[in-house]
């Protein structure tokens, strides 16, 4: 056996899948550190509440930007250069926004992370996706959310820490830079996605890789399936390729489950969480705490739902878990419209805002962005995943910025009571409409489910 033959090591992939998801942390971090930021902000900036809006969204827009430019590029100069880009721009935009001394500057470099954490949420999910094996996929592209979701968690623990020393802000956006250079130097430790390589001509290094991430004996059989695969497919690549019929169905399932994710309005619960637990009878002090407590509920269940993604498919794990989704908002909802809940029900609230977060971390939250990188062909699943993120981040917005106004106009329970619905809608939705993809090979599930995007 060669040398190349032989540099299999069954931890590299775990290795290599945690590097990629180094890109989630600083999604969850530069979203979650504008929390602590924000006050030390408005007093240097003198923000009024439509510039802090500005401030906060900025990075919401130019994650939407991010997202649908970065999987054309990914698809035509490949998964590792689009990271490394990114990497950069995180580099760039913390540095701009800790020095910044003026509120355009301060949006030019929440715009400029914007777009970083766009780049990741659409690019690393896809690069996890093409170098795991098909029985570890599920839980290594989940790693991806874990991150996320830890990422914010740090964010958190840096606002506390660093709350009070002089220019307190500037630290708390600047630390980014850190995990930035981090994770840039783990992508320039990597290689290309395999599946890149093969769709681009590139079948020897294609080859080599492999050889890396899978035993010799399956080195040979997985390209000549990737190869067989490819040559059936459609010629066409990019937004053009999305135009084919055969591609309608994992399209629909893929942008379909953001629409409806979203609308859920999971985001902006975790937003708005504060002034939940308020609503659920909470004094202010404890509505903080809680609210706390929902980010630890947050991370424990998200690694409860990657121990199970990979053995109880991706359908059943979001269909049953959105399920204890629609009865707690359900109940959240029945309690609001009896006015403002207080004793014993006051507890069934906060624990229907609990049950609500760990249902969806299972579920939902580990789910997203597996499935679209699953379902998508390779020669176009870079521009597909653009799009799908796309939508993802213009619906994030759009719900974050009716929330409050919806609540205030149609009452809690209304609210809640629109979210249960979408909610059930989602349940039908995972059961009827996405394919199952546990335990297939990206190639197999690209000729079951888009006949080869032919």
């Amino acid at each position: 056996m060669s040398k190349s033959e032989s540099s299999y090591k069954p931890g590299r992939v775990i290795w290599a899948a945690l590097v990629i998801a180094l890109g989630g942390l600083l999604f969850g971090y530069d979203t979650g550190v504008i929390s602590g930021a924000l006050p030390s902000m408005t007093g240097y900036f003198e923000l009024s509440d439509l510039s802090s809006g500005v401030v906060v969204s900025a990075l919401v827009v130019g994650a939407a930007v991010g997202a649908l430019t970065s999987g054309r590029m990914s698809d035509r100069f490949g998964r590792r250069p689009v990271l490394l880009s990114a990497s950069a721009i995180f580099i760039v935009g913390a540095i701009l926004a800790a020095v910044s001394v003026s509120v355009p500057m301060i949006v030019a470099a929440r715009i400029i992370i914007g777009f970083g954490v766009g780049v990741a949420s659409s690019i690393v999910p896809v690069f996890i996706s093409e170098l795991a094996p098909a029985h570890l996929r599920g839980r290594l592209v989940a790693l991806n959310q874990l991150m996320i979701v830890s990422g914010i968690m740090l964010a958190y623990l840096s606002n506390y820490a660093l709350h009070g020393v002089s220019d307190d802000w500037r630290w708390m956006v600047g630390l980014a830079v850190v995990p930035s250079v981090l994770f840039g130097i783990g992508i320039l430790s990597l290689d290309e996605s395999p599946r890149w390589l093969a769709l681009n001509g590139q079948t020897d290094r294609a080859r080599e890789v492999l050889r890396k991430f899978r035993p010799a004996d399956d080195v040979m059989t997985e390209l000549a399936d990737i190869q067989r695969t490819e040559e059936s497919a459609s010629a066409e690549e990019g937004w053009g390729g999305l135009r084919d019929p055969a591609l309608r169905r994992v399209l629909v399932a893929g942008i379909g489950l953001q629409i409806l994710g979203q609308l859920t309005g999971v985001n902006a619960v975790v937003y708005y969480a504060p002034s939940i637990f308020e609503g659920a009878g909470l004094g202010a002090s404890s509505a903080l705490l809680a609210t706390v407590g929902v980010g630890v509920v947050n991370l424990v269940f998200t690694v409860i739902g990657m121990a199970l993604v990979d053995k109880v498919g991706r359908t059943k794990l979001l269909g049953v878990c959105t399920i204890f989704t629609v009865l707690s908002l359900a109940v959240f909802a029945f309690l609001l419209a009896n006015g403002a809940p207080s004793g014993a029900a006051s507890v069934v609230g906060v624990a229907c805002v609990f049950i609500y977060i760990a249902s969806v971390a299972t579920g939902l939250d580990v789910v997203v962005f597996i499935i679209p990188s699953e379902l998508y062909p390779l020669r176009v699943r870079g521009t597909a995943m653009s799009l799908t993120i796309g939508v993802n981040w213009t619906m994030s917005f759009i719900v974050s910025l009716t929330f409050l106004s919806i609540f205030n106009a149609l009452g809690g329970a209304v609210t809640f009571g629109i979210y249960a619905l979408v909610a059930l809608a989602l349940v039908v939705f995972a059961f009827t409409v996405i394919p199952e993809t546990k335990g297939k090979s990206l190639e197999e599930i690209e000729r079951e489910f888009s006949g080869g995007a032919r």
